[in-house]
């Protein structure tokens, strides 16, 4: 009985690779890349499919880095043909909804530019300001990229002060509000005096403002406000008066308005060079400017108006209906401007119209739009050329083989060897790439608390990381993403030593390259070198590993706090009789803190799921002996 051969990328195997492309219709459709896992690398839409599919396979050097990274893990590729372009476009954005392909992203979340979130997954959402997307329920909504994060910042100190809103994410007091619901700037939610209906219809207002749809609410608060008064609610009308001079602040450092303008519309434009396109997107409403967001994509290969499409489709994907504006100028023409208009028009529920603009105050916002871009482009090139130097210069330090784009950093916390945690943090092309960072918890079980070992923890942790690497040596490492082109370790010569060590276990020493770096005096120490690489402090590509190893430090210690916090927490609790961990997490979650616990009596314990009144007499009795 022979084996089944064993599946590999398309790209290994031309004959599959052939007989799958000539199995592609030439029509218009929808197509998906999948990986040897199964799961989905790209979404992507057509209105020749046999043609875009082989053009991914045809010339890899029009491709940019990222898309040839994913074309070499492509083992596999599906497609549904569909009646018209339009029709291919709404599939894809169902798709790409529902699967969210990592490779789909055209604009990278940098964490350059913050979003806003309002969390519609819970009974009271809260709303804040971050810099990671997509990070919690499918239900959440974010706001957003803005480029302007102080004038962000203004507007939701603002709406925090006009609206009675949650302000903190965990209750302060246990069995009552606390100082804001008595200055009216929340509505009691942690003690639950307010329904979460109620609370959703506060929240609705709050989401209109960051839609853009600020005149919109003034006039529904103004019908509000004029019935009160009606039915001599004067209370209630002078608390709605007063959210809507509020609402009116918002508008007054406006510098952009266009006269006479009824009309919604969003302007885009961009500025790019070989590298790098940076897109600014301008939101008018009722003749002003109501959000400035920002993008950033790669350029190469891509015409700026299929980059302006792509950008166009990605934003409006993620937002609700009724931020589509009425109208939509562009700097360039798109490839399938009537297949989005389309689109969009039937998302809007009305017409959508997208123009690239020639001449008079459309073709003057548009240039305006550019010279922001212009602005960003610049800036984004400072920084790419900070971290190109950076990597240029290190890989010249360390004589390394190519540029060291993927750099991983390790690093140990711990308090005398109570709640040890190792971190793992990645540069990517000079850029922290935090949806790659990892936790360790140590297990090895001579670190304890007063006894401390960095040595055999840094050890345990790269054991953990290049195991499977050491186990399967057909494992691919050239051109996986996973592998990484440096690894730096904080500390010195020792702890350099201890993961050389099982790094030549592993068999692995030849093909990673490590080196250490100290913190008293800034030195990188590499393998079997007893004198550190002869380099200033201030060399860039010893900035380059520095603040690598600043990362990890910071992302350790804050690890090792939450551990630490975490078991304080629960030390005591663990010295009651019949009080597992499950429902210690019953009474935490309920009472916050194990001073609350103490404060709160037998019939409040009781009330807790799992506690029932004899366990709450003992935990009762425990902490009131």
């Amino acid at each position: 009985m022979t084996a089944a051969p064993q599946l590999q990328p398309l790209v290994k195997d031309p004959e599959r690779l052939e007989g799958r492309l000539k199995e592609i219709p030439p029509e218009p459709g929808v197509y998906m890349m999948r990986d040897l896992s199964d799961q989905i690398l790209y979404i992507g839409k057509s209105k020749r499919l046999r043609s875009r599919v082989r053009s991914y396979f045809r010339n890899a050097c029009d491709l940019s880095p990222r898309i040839a990274m994913m074309v070499k893990l492509v083992a596999e590729i599906e497609f549904i043909v569909t009646d018209s372009e339009a029709e291919a476009l709404a599939l894809e954005a169902n798709l790409i909804k529902q699967h969210q392909p990592y490779y789909n992203v055209l604009l990278k979340d940098d964490k350059k530019y913050p979003y806003l979130c309002i969390t519609w997954s819970e009974s009271y959402p809260r709303i804040f300001i971050t810099r990671r997307r997509n990070l919690g329920n499918a239900k959440d909504r974010y706001y957003g990229p803005y480029v302007d994060v102080r004038a962000l910042r203004s507007t939701l100190n603002l709406v925090k002060r006009i609206f009675p809103l949650r302000q903190r994410p965990k209750p302060l007091f246990a069995d009552r509000p606390c100082l804001n619901y008595d200055l009216g700037r929340c509505p009691g939610v942690c003690q639950k005096l307010v329904s979460p209906e109620d609370y959703h219809k506060i929240m609705n207002k709050v989401a209109m403002i960051f839609q853009g749809r600020t005149a919109e609410l003034i006039d529904a608060l103004s019908e509000q406000m004029q019935q009160a008064a009606e039915n001599l609610n004067f209370e209630l009308a002078a608390r709605v008066r007063d959210q809507i001079r509020g609402l009116e602040q918002l508008g007054t450092d406006q510098k952009v308005a266009l006269p006479d303008d009824t009309i919604s519309r969003d302007a885009i434009a961009l500025a790019a060079d070989e590298q790098h396109a940076c897109i600014q997107l301008f939101q008018i409403r009722a003749g002003r400017l109501v959000g400035r967001l920002g993008f950033v994509a790669d350029s190469q290969g891509a015409e700026p108006g299929m980059i302006l499409q792509r950008a166009l489709e990605e934003h409006y994907r993620s937002v609700e209906a009724v931020e589509i504006p009425a109208e939509i100028l562009v700097q360039h023409d798109l490839p399938e401007t009537d297949i989005l208009a389309h689109y969009l028009s039937e998302q809007r529920g009305r017409k959508v119209t997208i123009v690239a603009p020639q001449r008079q105050l459309k073709a003057e916002l548009i240039e305006m739009v550019e010279r922001n871009a212009t602005y960003e482009l610049a800036r984004t090139r400072r920084f790419a050329d900070r971290n190109a130097q950076g990597m240029q210069a290190l890989a010249e330090l360390l004589d390394l083989p190519d540029l060291p784009h993927r750099i991983e950093g390790y690093d140990i916390s711990h308090v005398q060897g109570s709640d040890a945690v190792a971190s793992q943090v990645v540069f990517i092309d000079g850029l922290p790439a935090k949806q790659h960072y990892r936790h360790y918890k140590i297990k090895n079980p001579a670190v304890t608390s007063g006894h401390s070992d960095d040595f055999a923890s840094l050890a345990e942790v790269i054991r953990r990381r290049f195991r499977r690497y050491g186990e399967d040596p057909s494992k691919e490492r050239v051109g996986n993403p996973d592998w990484p082109d440096l690894v730096m370790i904080d500390g010195g010569k020792g702890q350099l030593s201890a993961v050389v060590a099982v790094l030549q276990e592993l068999d692995l020493l030849q093909e990673v390259n490590v080196v250490s770096l100290a913190k008293q005096r800034e030195e990188i120490f590499l393998p079997g070198e007893s004198q550190p690489v002869d380099a200033d402090a201030e060399h860039p590509g010893v900035q380059l590993v520095r603040r690598l190893r600043d990362e990890a430090h910071r992302f350790a210690v804050s690890f090792h706090r939450q551990q630490r916090t975490a078991r304080m927490r629960r030390s005591r609790l663990d010295e009651i009789p019949g009080l597992g961990h499950h429902r210690q997490k019953q009474l935490l979650a309920t009472f916050r803190s194990v001073d609350y616990i103490r404060e709160a009596s037998a019939e409040q314990l009781a009330g807790v799921p799992g506690i029932g009144p004899k366990l709450a007499e003992q935990i009762y009795e425990y902490f009131h002996p």
